[in-house]
C-alpha cells in the first residue's frame, strides 16, 4: 500500500528560506486532510525552539510537530526544492527534499519515523528523490523506499 501518493508530493517548489519550504509542504498535509492549519506554525516553532535536528540527512529534511499540535491521522507529504536552503544544520545542509509527516499519537508517529528509515537507508535515495520530474515519479520513489526490507 502507497504512503504517499502523487497529490502530496510537489517538485521544483520556490521557497526563500528553510520556514516557506516547511509551510510548502506543511501545507499539503492540511489539504490531504492529515493536519489542521495550527500543525504549520508548530512545525516552524518546534525548529525555531530546538534548532535544525529535522535535517536528518545530507539534502533532506523532516518537519514535524507534536500530536497534539493539530495532527488529526497519519500522513506524510513531500517537495523538492528549485534551489537549495540552508536550514542551519552544518552537517546536512543544505535542503533540497522536505518530507513533512504528522502523526495523532505516539505510536504512529514511531511507526511514521520507521518507514522513512527504511527509505532513507536506500543508497542514493535524496539524490533521486530530487532529480524526479514529476510528482509521480517522486511518490514512486518515496514509495518504494517505504516499501524495503
Amino acid at each position: 500500500m502507497a504512503w504517499i501518493s502523487p497529490e502530496t508530493v510537489l517538485i521544483n517548489v520556490p521557497a526563500r528560506d528553510w520556514q516557506e519550504a516547511v509551510r510548502a509542504a506543511g501545507h499539503l498535509l492540511v489539504k490531504a486532510g492529515a493536519a489542521e492549519p495550527r500543525y504549520l506554525d508548530a512545525m516552524i516553532r518546534t525548529v525555531a525552539e530546538l534548532g535544525p535536528y529535522i535535517v536528518l540527512a545530507p539534502g533532506m529534511a523532516m518537519p514535524h510537530a507534536r500530536p497534539e499540535d493539530g495532527a488529526l491521522k497519519v500522513g506524510f507529504a513531500a517537495i523538492t526544492l528549485d534551489h537549495p536552503i540552508e536550514f542551519g544544520n552544518p552537517d546536512n545542509d543544505p535542503v533540497r527534499l522536505v518530507i513533512a509527516f504528522c502523526a495523532p499519537d505516539s505510536d504512529a508517529h514511531i511507526q511514521s519515523l520507521t518507514q522513512l528509515a527504511r527509505a532513507l537507508g536506500e543508497p542514493g535515495f535524496v539524490e533521486r528523490a530530487v532529480a524526479a520530474t514529476t510528482t509521480e515519479d517522486l511518490a514512486e520513489i518515496l514509495n518504494r523506499g517505504k516499501q524495503q526490507p
